[in-house]
């Protein structure tokens, strides 16, 4: 893992530090599948705050730690806000294809289960 700096920042693997098992761990709980077909969806970084998940806030910050570890997300701090992007390059750079797939299949699930899920 990088280091952080400072107490503000966070830690993120390096591009060659992120694992095709924990993205796949990341990707594989439905609520951060949600949260990262959202960040897709959007195009642009997105605050914590932005996400209206079914679960405690406590449970939202775990998530979006997995995302982090695993080198799905960047999280940086603007002012008070955490801000989240996805690492779509990265990922690319790392498993051609894998993202769009991934992000294919849950819709094409979500138009199957008649909602947005």
């Amino acid at each position: 893992m990088t280091t952080a700096p400072s107490p503000r920042a966070l830690e993120h693997p390096t591009r060659d530090q992120i694992r095709l098992e924990a993205v796949l761990h990341a990707l594989s709980d439905p609520v951060r599948l949600r949260i990262v077909r959202d960040m897709a969806r959007e195009g642009t970084e997105l605050s914590c705050s932005y996400f209206d998940l079914p679960v405690t806030k406590s449970t939202t910050t775990h998530h979006f730690r997995v995302l982090r570890e695993s080198g799905v997300i960047q999280q940086v701090y603007r002012g008070t806000a955490k801000l989240n992007a996805l690492r779509g390059d990265d990922l690319d750079a790392l498993f051609p294809g894998l993202l769009d797939t991934v992000l294919a299949a849950a819709a094409a699930q979500a138009t199957r289960d008649g909602g947005t899920a």
